[in-house]
């Protein structure tokens, strides 16, 4: 397996290279140079293996030689045993052809730790087998950055970087990144959005000398690992509900298009999935583009959604990829003109292509919490914000599908106690593996937002140097 840029001049690489690379060189992102194909016998041998080993059958196409099977299966066992549900993704059925996936087992309670304390383990690994040091520098709009000083934290080959919006995530997200005292992790309050922290990360890979002097490389879902490893629940839930004999199809709330892209690599693979289905909140420019085709940029707002308060979809220039029939130096051109303009533009043709997949909805905060309310009340189950987008956007788009729909739950709801009480008049308890956390000492830094100033931080504490 060898993996191309969507831009189209960054050298291909194998899995391991691409794994410590993170963003292609040339400002885009990686993608198979082709999808591993699974038969409808193939979807049925998988039936009833356990999350760890459904995971390694998964991913064994995609690291190939770079990791032997013998190597993937104790890494992914190891990845998957610390969580706290023995499904690992449990569903729960919410009516008749309803289904909720909790995606909050993990250490952070949220669905970034699936991915992310895979990621931790594969950087360990590699790096030992090639004798190598890297620096992760991220962004996040909440749920990532803790995930991943989680899953890297301690380790000795290994300095973390989080960029987060100062003041845009909750208490909780936020207690999750400063109150970590391991000696490689660094948080970093960003004065502006996340879109301003996506794009000084950006900048800096994109800075040469700088990435090569740190050895930068990604936790974001810029990283393919990232997006790799996500499949697996989508996989896991369909074969549950009967798949590949019926089709599944599924609801996620979606902000940098990472994990409903996840399951667009599931139906890439064979898995017979119909409808994907987007829910935003009021930041929502992917509901105007699936519904209208206009992608323009507007600003960011803050919401009881904090962690979709996004604008520009970094993981869009995946399926952008595809659309364009894979023209790396198209893609190019069209981001380029997006980012100088504010707009996208898409042929109708091209259009209607990722509309017969993909469809999506906005939810005002109102809306969020009359879903929270409402699911409560008929069920006994708490949601947090961002999954109750997703199972309000099942409700309103579902119509009369007799395929199962699965909203994603991608955090617990004691993440956002200020939006739970809000809606229900009381909090979720923190599980007890976090009792400590609204108590323990902050340790964190309040920057510009400024790639120079970034940039000047990290060089510091890596003692690397003034860079121009």
């Amino acid at each position: 397996m060898r993996y191309v840029s969507t831009r189209g001049s960054a050298p291909d690489l194998a899995f391991d290279d691409l794994l410590l690379t993170g963003l292609a060189r040339d400002g885009g992102l990686y993608v198979p140079a082709e999808w591993p194909s699974f038969t409808l016998a193939d979807w049925r041998a998988l039936r009833g293996l356990s999350y760890a080993d459904l995971a390694t059958r998964l991913l064994a196409p995609y690291v190939c030689s770079t990791i032997s099977e013998e190597d993937l299966a104790d890494i992914v066992a190891k990845t998957y045993a610390g969580f706290r549900h023995p499904a690992v993704a449990p569903l729960k059925q919410l009516d008749t052809n309803s289904y909720l996936m909790e995606l909050f087992h993990g250490p952070t309670i949220a669905f970034k730790d699936y991915a992310l304390q895979l990621l931790g383990r594969l950087f360990d690994h590699v790096l030992a087998k090639q004798g190598k040091r890297v620096t992760i520098l991220g962004a996040t709009s909440g749920d990532t950055g803790s995930a991943a000083i989680e899953a890297c934290r301690d380790r000795d080959a290994v300095d973390v970087f989080i960029l987060y919006p100062h003041g845009r995530v909750s208490d909780v997200q936020r207690r999750q990144m400063t109150t970590v005292p391991a000696k490689n992790v660094r948080a970093i309050a960003v004065e502006g959005t996340f879109d301003d922290c996506q794009d000084i990360v950006k900048e800096l890979f994109a800075d040469l000398a700088f990435r090569d002097a740190a050895h930068l490389s990604a936790a974001n879902s810029i990283n393919w690992a990232r997006i790799v490893a996500q499949i697996v629940y989508y996989v896991y839930a369909a074969l549950q509900l009967g798949a590949p004999d019926r089709h599944v199809n599924f609801a996620v709330p979606t902000g940098n298009f990472g994990n409903v892209f996840a399951a667009y690599c599931a139906k890439r693979m064979g898995l017979p999935i119909d409808r994907l289905v987007i829910g935003t909140n009021r930041n929502d420019i992917l509901t105007r583009f699936f519904t209208t085709g206009d992608m323009s940029i507007a600003g960011v707002e803050p919401s009881l959604s904090p962690s979709m308060d996004i604008q520009v979809s970094s993981n869009f220039e995946r399926l952008l990829f595809d659309l364009l029939e894979r023209d790396g130096p198209e893609v190019a051109r069209r981001i380029a003109e997006f980012r100088a303009t504010g707009k996208l533009h898409l042929e109708a043709d091209r259009l209607k292509r990722a509309q017969r997949l993909f469809s999506a909805t906005q939810l005002s905060d109102e809306d969020t919490l009359t879903t929270m309310r409402r699911v409560y009340e008929q069920t006994g189950e708490i949601l947090d914000p961002h999954s109750a987008i997703a199972v309000g956007s099942l409700q309103r788009l579902q119509g009369n599908d007799r395929d199962p729909m699965v909203a994603l739950a991608c955090a617990h709801p004691a993440k956002f106690p200020a939006a739970v009480r809000q809606a229900l008049g009381f909090e979720a308890p923190l599980p007890p593996h976090l009792g400590h956390l609204m108590n323990a000492k902050e340790r964190f830094t309040v920057l510009p937002a400024k790639a120079a100033a970034i940039r000047d931080y990290v060089s510091a504490e890596l003692r690397l140097g003034a860079f121009a």
